[in-house]
């Protein structure tokens, strides 16, 4: 496939321009024009730059790519090393972030939705369409179920102990979730009636707005929130586009 071909077919596939975003979405280093072998992650890290260089990628697709609103603009350290190995090897890479989160099939958000079991989606901003809403609230699918149970779902569909701070004896059944860094979308949570919150993150205030306010919460893990999307993507790729497409993780504990 082009170059040109995938990054219409991205920016199709994710709408990147239904987002004010903290990065630039789509291509933000170039490579070759002809793109057959993807490696999707969660991070622009030099780990898994070395791992598509291993792989012979044409392209790293990531959620957290480069060029953030308010970094230093200048290509030194780190980010030059990172970035002379993706030129010197001729790899594109692609970063999307908030429409990554969003999208209604192949999100962050929808994939966390998935593994738990939610039915009955929407947006977790009010008034907000789940396509364009970074987060999403539901119903568990076979019914309430108690905290103790409900931790055990999430931990088996991140993969890892959370932290869970139970604040009452309640059964949970409405869910609300937005992966990453969205603790501050607690009180957004409590509003849309959602008996447990669960984020990637957790702020020191956190723990005492989930007590006072009567929601549990849950921070399951930044990283372990956020493999959702870049593994979908790489499935997505593969399956419907015929691409050699994979996911690699590379281990984060936050």
């Amino acid at each position: 496939m082009l170059r040109s071909e995938f990054d219409s077919l991205l920016d199709k596939t994710l709408s990147p321009n239904r987002f004010k975003d903290y990065a630039p979405n789509g291509l933000q280093v170039e490579g070759k024009k002809e793109i057959t072998r993807v490696v999707t992650g969660v991070t622009a890290s030099q780990a898994l730059i070395d791992a598509a260089i291993d792989y012979k990628a044409d392209a790293i697709f990531v959620h957290h790519g480069y060029f953030w609103k308010n970094e230093d603009p200048r290509i030194i350290g780190m980010k030059y090393r990172r970035i002379a190995a993706l030129i010197l090897n001729d790899i594109n890479l692609y970063g999307y972030h908030l429409p990554l989160d969003a999208h209604p099939t192949l999100g962050n958000n929808a994939g966390l939705a998935d593994a738990i079991g939610l039915s009955n989606r929407s947006g977790l901003q009010t008034g907000v369409p789940i396509e364009d809403s970074i987060g999403i609230v539901g119903d568990l699918i076979n019914g309430p179920m108690s905290a103790v149970a409900f931790q055990e779902r999430v931990e088996e569909a991140v993969g890892r102990d959370v932290l869970f701070e139970c604040v009452n004896d309640r059964f949970i059944h409405r869910v609300a979730l937005c992966t990453g860094g969205a603790q501050g979308y607690i009180e957004q949570a409590v509003a849309v009636g959602a008996d447990v919150f669960i984020t990637g993150e957790v702020s020191e205030q956190t723990i005492h707005i989930a007590r006072e306010m009567g929601i549990h919460f849950v921070a399951a893990g930044h990283h372990a929130t956020e493999r959702f999307g870049a593994k979908s993507i790489a499935k997505f790729l593969a399956q419907e586009h015929g691409l050699d497409a994979i996911f690699i993780d590379i281990d984060n504990p936050a």
